[in-house]
């Protein structure tokens, strides 16, 4: 019987393939852990890994039995209380006889729940699955990198699933002839050295005797074929894998501007789902494009561009002039953007309050400086209560803009993450 001992030294990668097929398999209950965790989960904390729960009856295997076979002959006694068509009384709760409320059953016997935990990286991997920037075109090739993983050779170490068989015997055979050839040249003297005493003609005289020359021959030569037997046949560093390297591709550049009310109006709590969200975006961003440019615009009744820290943690509030952050958006844009070397892109989240006023000054700085400049514009507004006057305002450009403009509403904390992959969803080409 042939044994094979497997002691390759990277036991901790044997697994990755069936930890792939696992994850692949229970795709929609990953898929609706993190959904649920997003919507728990506070602003700092939005990015660590998640426990998952199976339910029992999911993660049960089909499996053949053998059925009882044969022709059987049964008797089934019949009942004198019912006949078909009544209907059956419901059990009393909490006699132990029935489901739902009630005291506990004395017998039974049920299953826990299959748990198991997904690292940072599966969790940001499911979180994003099938979203990109709509609208991605090409423009001038600038800092922005992409990559993509090509054959770079073999390598010593790897998983299974990538190794090299034709490669792994080819250096096998190799280190073989090597480490046996000096021993096989030896042999093949000693062969033919036994050979030429052993056709020899037979001398009578003792003194003349080959015998002993041929006997200690043999022997070397069984110690040098047993020597060369010990030589394993496939060793660990003979092994070889696939090697896959990541290497940049030239790609477009893009810029996201991303707008936050922070005026009086915007409560703790519209504050709170507007950097989620932000962060939602942010991360998806920093993900998925190597060096794509984000410019921060907090507002009230005027905006400032700041940096990361600033707008998600600053305090700084005040009144609400809407069209103040599209002015320095503009702005920003004409002096370090140009649409012709850049993919605009921009998300603006507010409460809908705005000045009467202030919100057709907002529709025309869209819809004649911002909007035919953009690839796409996503405008979210946070409040379980009717649509404002900018609301209204925006719902004009709908129609006008409707490739390259979005609006959706947030009314709770659950909203953001079905409206963040409902603003940007992949779409198919």
């Amino acid at each position: 019987m042939t044994h094979v001992i497997d002691r390759r030294l990277n036991g901790k990668n044997k697994s990755a393939v069936n930890r792939e097929r696992f994850l692949k398999r229970y795709r929609h209950h990953i898929k609706k852990a993190v959904s649920d965790a997003i919507d728990k989960r506070s602003i700092t904390d939005i990015e660590r890994g998640e426990s998952v729960s199976i339910p029992a009856k999911d993660i049960a295997e089909p499996v053949f039995r053998h059925g009882q076979g044969g022709k059987r002959e049964a008797i089934h006694p019949g009942n004198k209380e019912f006949v078909a068509g009544d209907t059956l009384p419901r059990p009393p709760s909490g006699t132990g006889a029935g489901s739902g409320s009630g005291q506990a059953s004395d017998s039974g016997e049920g299953m826990d729940e299959f748990v198991f935990n997904i690292s940072q990286e599966e969790f940001l991997d499911f979180m994003f699955e099938d979203l990109e920037l709509p609208n991605l075109i090409k423009k001038q090739l600038k800092d922005t990198t992409s990559y993509k993983y090509v054959r770079a050779g073999f390598s010593n170490k790897g998983v299974p699933a990538k190794i090299n068989i034709v490669r792994s015997l080819r250096g096998a055979y190799a280190r073989r002839i090597a480490l046996t050839g000096k021993s096989r040249e030896a042999i093949r003297k000693l062969e033919r050295k036994l050979e030429e005493l052993e056709s020899a003609p037979e001398v009578k005289d003792p003194a003349f005797s080959n015998k002993d020359l041929i006997k200690s021959l043999k022997d070397e030569i069984q110690r040098l074929k047993e020597r060369v037997k010990k030589i394993p046949w496939i060793d660990e560093f003979d092994l070889k894998f696939n090697q896959h390297i990541k290497q940049p591709i030239p790609t477009t550049s893009a810029v996201m501007f991303c707008l936050m009310d922070v005026s009086g109006s915007m409560s703790q709590m519209h504050k709170d789902i507007a950097k989620r969200f932000f962060i939602l975006l942010y991360m998806f961003l920093r993900r998925n494009y190597q060096k794509i440019d984000v410019v921060f615009i907090r507002h009230h009744t005027s905006a400032k561009e700041v940096d990361e820290e600033e707008f998600f943690y600053s305090r700084e509030t005040g009144g609400t002039i809407v069209s103040s952050a599209l002015k320095l958006m503009n702005e920003v844009m004409e002096q370090r953007y140009p649409a012709s070397d850049w993919n605009i892109y921009a998300a603006q989240a507010s409460d809908g309050d705005n000045w009467n006023d202030d919100s057709p000054l907002c529709g025309k700085l869209l819809s004649e400086k911002i909007l035919p400049m953009v690839q796409y514009y996503s405008y979210i507004e946070i409040t379980p209560h009717e649509h404002q006057m900018l609301w209204h305002e925006y719902e004009k450009l709908s129609g006008q803009f409707e490739d390259s403009f979005a609006m959706q509403q947030i009314v709770d904390s659950g909203d953001i993450y079905p409206v963040f992959r409902k603003l940007f969803q992949k779409k198919n080409a």
